[in-house]
């Protein structure tokens, strides 16, 4: 009996949108001739993709992969929901139009994630129960309308140099929310979000914790001692990318047996998304997505044997 996921990747690996000198020589179409090779199923969106929904479909059908999901950079910590309802539709339209059943919501306003001057320790913290309640009560709204307007799911995407970065950041969004709020699980940021003090967390007893709550998934690797110099010196989010904080999986420290056991324990179905922000020119962006690939095809095919 196999184990109904699919495996997607996000162009990061050929282009990054943060810092687009990373690989932005690099054509579209490197990226998705080189997926569909590996064997992946799908992509993730960014900057490079067709906005207009028609086009993005007729690309992705040009080399016979679905459109996974895409980001959307959403300002509901700081702005109004009517606002954010109507800032959204033609990202939504577009993702709806390409039959994503989840959108990753990022949330942008206030973060430092951009910016590779400023430090991590800059980032903006929620402080009082209100500001937790205020911002729950919208995101949950805005979830409630995605659904019921598109038949998409939010999956709040925790993400270090923003609001939500730690586990406990994470446990608490989860507390205030309902189920209109899916977690997008992403393995690297939890292990970077919850390395402190020299201390990392358990990604897999965090995922344990929320695995009902999870509609999507990120699957990340990471090398420690990176991130453990990027916590000790101050880094920004993007010095500690540039310095090789994250790699995809089968190349770094996560337990990604545990986290696809726990998943596949739960019921969870939907996108296993390589995603890992590296500078091409290090980590050649072929190899190492076959390598993130190869590790995760091998343990879903393991897991839906049992």
């Amino acid at each position: 009996m196999s184990w109904n996921v699919r495996i997607g990747i996000n162009p990061i690996s050929w282009s990054n949108d943060d810092l687009p000198s990373l690989g932005g020589e690099t054509p579209l179409e490197t990226a998705l001739s080189e997926g569909a090779e590996i064997g992946y199923e799908g992509f993730e969106l960014g900057n490079k993709f067709p906005k207009e929904p028609q086009a993005l479909a007729d690309k992705l059908a040009e080399f016979k992969v679905a459109c996974v999901s895409g980001w959307y950079s959403g300002m509901l910590a700081e702005g109004g929901l009517d606002d954010e309802i109507e800032r959204c539709h033609a990202h939504m339209a577009k993702l709806q139009h390409n039959g994503c059943k989840v959108v990753v919501y990022g949330e942008v306003a206030g973060s430092i994630q951009g910016q590779i001057d400023t430090p991590l320790a800059k980032r903006p913290k929620f402080t009082t129960d209100a500001q937790w309640q205020t911002y729950a009560k919208k995101l949950d709204a805005f979830g409630e309308h995605l659904l019921a307007r598109y038949g998409i799911r939010l999956a709040y995407h925790h993400h270090m140099g923003a609001w939500v970065e730690s586990p406990e950041d994470v446990d608490r969004l989860m507390a205030e929310t309902s189920s209109n709020v899916g977690l997008l699980f992403d393995t690297g940021h939890t292990w970077f979000g919850g390395t402190q003090g020299g201390h990392s967390v358990d990604v897999v007893a965090q995922l344990r914790k929320h695995v009902r709550r999870v509609v999507h998934v990120h699957c990340k690797d990471v090398r420690p001692q990176v991130i453990q110099t990027a916590r000790n010196d101050n880094w920004s989010f993007l010095r500690s990318v540039l310095n090789g904080a994250f790699t995809v999986p089968g190349d770094g420290a996560v337990d990604f047996r545990g986290v696809l056991t726990e998943l596949h324990q739960a019921g969870y179905e939907g996108w296993l998304v390589v995603e890992a922000e590296q500078d091409p020119a290090v980590a050649p962006p072929y190899q190492y997505a076959k390598l993130g690939h190869d590790t995760l095809r091998a343990l879903v095919n393991e897991l839906g044997a049992r």
